[in-house]
C-alpha cells in the first residue's frame, strides 16, 4: 500500500510535526499561518506500508496507520503499533497550525498583525481525528474527546462525556457515553454507558486485550477489567476486575476472569449482602439500543 500524505516539518530542526493521508490518495495542500509566518513548512511524502505487521518505522509510518484504523480500513488491534509513542512528537495543536510547544509564544508574537485570536486547544502526541479524518455515520458531540486512530464504525454516536482512544473503537452501530481505551472493541448494538470505563492495554502496562460483544450494556459509572460477550450486562456503578470474586450462576465462587467473554451475564451486586453476582440474562432486560439515535447519515 502506497500512501500520499501532506507533512508539515518544524523550519528550524527539520523534524516532522504531522502528516496528513487524503483517503483520495490525492495531493491536497493544506495551509496555516503557522507556515505563512515561517515556523513550519510543508511538502508531500510518499509512505508505503508493505504489511499491517511491520513495526513502524518514522513519525510519517505511525499516522498513515492512524488513519488507516479511523477510516475504518483496519480494525483495532489488526496492526501493529510498536513503539508509536516514541515516533510521534508532542505537539501544541493550535488553533493556527501545529507547532512544537517551545514555538508557542514566538508564534504568538508573528501573528500579532493578524487580527487573530490565538488558542491552543490541546498539546499533546494525537491530534483530534476529525482534522484529519471524518467518518460516515457517525455523531461525535465533542470532537476533543476522539483521537486520530479511533475506529468507528457506521451508526456509532459519541456523546459529550464519551471518549474513544487510538486503537479502539466500535464495529457497529453503538452508544459511547463512557471512555473506550486502547485495544478496545465495542461490538454492534452495545452501549457504554455515562461515565464508564473499560481497562485497555495502556492500563497500568496490561497486555490483556478487552472487548464488548453485541447487544450488550456497561452501566452508568461501570467499569470492566475483563471481556463481556453478546447480551450481557453489568449494573450501573460496579467495577469488575479481572481479581473480583464473583458468584456464578452454578452457585461457585471464581475470579471474574474466569467468566471473561462468556455471553448472557448479568453482573450485578447483591444489595443486601453486597456480594458480586453474575446471573443468566439477555438483552430484553435493559431493551438494546433506540435505533432512532444512531440513524447518522
Amino acid at each position: 500500500m502506497k500512501r500520499i500524505g501532506h507533512r508539515y516539518i518544524d523550519c528550524e530542526t527539520g523534524n516532522t510535526i504531522d502528516t496528513w493521508f487524503p483517503k483520495s490518495n490525492r495531493r491536497i495542500e493544506r495551509s496555516c499561518l503557522a507556515q505563512k509566518v515561517g515556523i513550519i513548512r510543508s511538502d508531500f511524502v510518499e509512505v508505503e506500508l508493505e504489511s499491517y505487521s511491520s513495526t513502524p518505522l518514522s513519525t510519517e509510518d505511525a499516522y498513515l496507520r492512524l488513519h488507516l484504523l479511523s477510516e475504518c480500513e483496519v480494525r483495532p488491534n489488526e496492526i501493529n503499533l510498536e513503539g508509536i509513542f516514541g515516533l510521534l512528537p508532542n505537539i501544541a495543536w493550535t488553533t493556527a497550525g501545529p507547532v512544537f510547544p517551545s514555538k508557542v509564544e514566538e508564534l504568538r508574537e508573528l501573528i500579532v498583525n493578524e487580527d487573530y485570536q490565538l488558542g491552543v486547544p490541546s498539546i499533546d502526541k494525537f491530534p483530534r481525528m476529525t482534522d484529519y479524518v471524518v467518518p460516515q455515520g457517525v455523531r461525535i458531540a465533542d470532537a476533543d474527546r476522539v483521537r486520530l486512530g479511533a475506529h468507528l464504525s457506521p451508526g456509532t454516536t459519541v456523546m459529550h462525556e464519551g471518549f474513544v482512544n487510538f486503537n479502539a473503537g466500535t464495529l457497529g452501530e453503538s452508544m459511547i457515553e463512557g471512555r473506550v481505551t486502547p485495544g478496545v472493541i465495542v461490538g454492534k448494538n452495545s452501549d457504554v454507558g455515562a461515565g464508564a470505563s473499560i481497562m485497555g492495554t495502556l492500563s497500568g502496562g496490561g497486555k490483556q486485550v478487552n472487548s464488548i460483544g453485541e447487544r450488550s450494556l456497561l452501566g452508568a459509572n461501570a467499569g470492566i477489567g475483563i471481556s463481556l460477550g453478546d447480551e450481557c450486562i453489568v449494573e450501573a456503578g460496579l467495577y469488575v476486575t479481572a481479581g473480583t470474586k464473583v458468584k456464578a450462576p452454578d452457585g461457585s465462587v471464581v475470579s471474574a476472569r474466569e467468566l471473561s467473554g462468556e455471553s448472557g451475564l448479568l453482573f450485578r451486586r447483591n444489595s443486601q449482602t453486597g456480594a458480586v453476582e453474575a446471573i443468566p440474562t439477555d438483552s430484553s432486560r435493559w431493551g438494546g439500543l433506540n435505533s432512532n439515535l444512531h440513524s447518522n447519515d
